[in-house]
């Protein structure tokens, strides 16, 4: 199987483009907000019950997309790059993948802060992740959360781990577009 993971910040479009890229392949798409959000109907942010949870449903469905001979699986999530705990998490996500010896394909969206925040609380942001509802906090947190932790890479924050990685500003691009680079540069297959 081949995983790509899309990561970047909030609003980056990382589900989005995994839309497009899952209706231009035959690859389904696993968005982040797809196990948040139930979690977040039972369990508090963050607490042990939840992130416990967020980290074996995340897993199972990557194990079992493995098992099924499901051919690509479009993975999305926030990932806070200096912290060594991340990069252990998401070598944990991606071991079904690595242990059956499928590809991996890491792609990092990217847009400036004043994009990002233009593009949250939109309609289709909204419908998938009641938890944004809340415009102003969503926002706010957008913010905070980029000036807390390191969310893009760069000269001073390297991608930490050893797998194919590369780097979209999709700042000025429409999800359609940046599916259609991301299918052309990661020679993926068409439906």
């Amino acid at each position: 199987m081949h995983l790509v993971i899309l990561f970047g910040p909030q609003a980056v479009g990382k589900m989005s483009v995994g839309r497009e890229l899952a209706r231009r392949t035959p690859y389904r798409l696993f968005h982040n907000h797809a196990t948040i959000e139930p979690l977040l109907e039972v369990f508090d942010w963050g607490t042990p019950a939840f992130e416990t949870l967020k980290l074996e449903f995340r897993r199972r469905v990557i194990e079992e997309a493995v098992a099924s001979g499901m051919p690509g699986l479009v993975f999305t999530f926030v990932w806070a790059l200096e912290l060594p705990e991340d990069a252990a998490y998401v070598e944990e996500l991606i071991a079904p993948v690595t242990s059956s010896g499928g590809r991996i394909d890491f792609v990092e969206l990217y847009a400036d802060e004043a994009t990002r925040l233009s593009r949250e609380g939109t309609p289709e942001r909204l419908a998938a992740k009641s938890s944004k509802r809340d415009t102003a906090w969503a926002r706010d947190d957008l913010v905070t959360s980029g000036r807390r932790h390191r969310l893009s890479t760069g000269a001073d924050q390297p991608f930490p781990l050893d797998h194919p990685h590369l780097v979209l500003d999709n700042t000025d691009l429409t999800a359609d577009a940046a599916a259609e680079q991301l299918v052309t540069l990661l020679g993926l297959p068409r439906t």
